[in-house]
């Protein structure tokens, strides 16, 4: 029994499972539903990036990624080429760096506006007022940087699932 592999995968399937579901799951019903639901949708948006779920999410996309590349190590013999030409191995390495794309597009777009939507949503309720014009053209703005970076993030995790779902039997 290979106790290492059986945890590592372990770690990168659950980890998979909720980084991918939780991304299904906000663009195709919590966005689209929060954009049909103006003006309560965007707030509710706003409020669910103040909570726990951007933390939660980068942490296991963070496990999935490390649990992914010591199992890809492993596989690989320590990276061979010769295995990574091979056709699970390039189907391994295409769902790999498709889920390294998305994760470098998590942080460098979707959080980063989510960020910025919390502490928008942090100074708005703060005023005690309405969002001002400045304020709500900046939130418009977030939550389309976030839609957009969430879809691609989605369609890249998407790629990611498939090739890993496949590699080891093509």
């Amino acid at each position: 029994m290979d106790i290492y592999t059986i945890v590592l995968r372990l770690l990168h399937i659950l980890a998979g499972v909720f980084w991918v579901g939780a991304i299904w799951m906000m663009v195709g019903f919590l966005m689209p539903t929060a954009q049909a639901s103006a003006p309560e949708g965007p707030k509710f948006i706003q409020r669910l990036m103040q909570g726990r779920l951007p933390k939660v999410l980068s942490a296991a996309a963070g496990t999935n990624i490390l649990a992914g590349v010591l199992l890809y190590w492993k596989d690989s013999g320590g990276f061979r080429l010769d295995w990574i030409t091979t056709a699970a191995g390039l189907s391994f390495t295409i769902g790999g760096v498709a889920a390294i794309i998305a994760f470098v597009l998590g942080f460098t777009v979707s959080k980063s506006a989510a960020d910025r939507l919390a502490a928008l949503g942090k100074e708005i309720q703060a005023g005690g007022k309405p969002p001002t014009p400045e304020q709500a053209a900046e939130l418009k703005r977030q939550q389309a940087k976030l839609s957009t970076g969430a879809k691609w993030t989605a369609a890249l995790l998407t790629i990611a699932l498939i090739e890993m779902a496949i590699a080891r039997y093509v």
